[in-house]
């Protein structure tokens, strides 16, 4: 298992009130999985997201990642665990506008100590891979919103983190840009690749193998199938 959360609560705290947002949660993910995670606004996703890709910590509970207990670790050591083990994809890209598609994707090899030539080459194979070697040279302002979230999915990538979260991958998207990229979710999905996903879209929900629905701060599971049958 490569993802392991047991009774995670989280609560804030607004003037001297406590306010609960997860609320005994618990999430399992095997490797290979890919799972969307669905939820309205104000339920508890972003932050329960937040919890898995180590941004944030919860108030109680249990989180393993890849057998390491995170909880536990120090903030230097999160930060190696974000660096290696964990992509993200962000809904509105993310990248640094003055820089290139390649020196974009090489980031997180620099933050990794990575040497200059290894990098590049790294970042390019990357690029390849989500079919945009032809774009390297390109920034950001010169790219479509699907280039641009392709960039941001092989900067994810190029480090061969054990997890990819995504969050509303396709919601900055035109429809035709947004099929494209769950076409490149499945193809890496099917290339081995663990695959947690946050969408309010049931049609992107359902390129999921596992679809989990969170409300008030609670989470609940429905299988594929079984969607489409309540959905139809």
């Amino acid at each position: 298992m490569i993802l392991n959360l047991n009774h995670i609560y989280k609560d804030y705290n607004q003037d001297k009130l406590v306010v609960p947002v997860l609320k005994d949660v618990g999430l399992q993910v095997e490797e290979g999985e890919y799972v969307a995670i669905m939820g309205p606004s104000g339920s508890g996703k972003t932050t329960l997201m937040n919890i898995i890709g180590c941004l944030d910590r919860p108030t109680s509970g249990t989180y393993e990642l890849n057998d390491a207990d995170v909880l536990h670790l120090k903030d230097k050591e999160l930060s190696k665990v974000r660096l290696n083990s964990i992509g993200f994809v962000f809904q509105n890209f993310q990248l640094m506008p003055r820089e290139s598609a390649l020196d974009n994707v090489c980031l997180p090899l620099i933050y990794a100590g990575i040497k200059k030539k290894e990098r590049r080459e790294m970042a390019m194979n990357a690029l390849e891979r989500v079919g945009l070697a032809d774009r390297a040279t390109f920034k950001p302002t010169q790219l479509s919103g699907g280039q641009k979230q392709r960039v941001a999915i092989a900067r994810a990538m190029v480090n061969n983190p054990k997890i990819l979260l995504a969050d509303e991958p396709t919601g900055a998207l035109d429809s035709k840009s947004g099929h494209a990229i769950m076409e490149l979710f499945q193809k890496l999905n099917e290339e081995g690749v663990t695959i947690v996903m946050i969408t309010h879209d049931i049609n992107v929900a359902r390129q999921a193998k596992r679809i989990l629905h969170i409300i008030d701060g609670e989470i609940s599971e429905n299988g594929k199938v079984q969607e489409k049958e309540e959905d139809a």
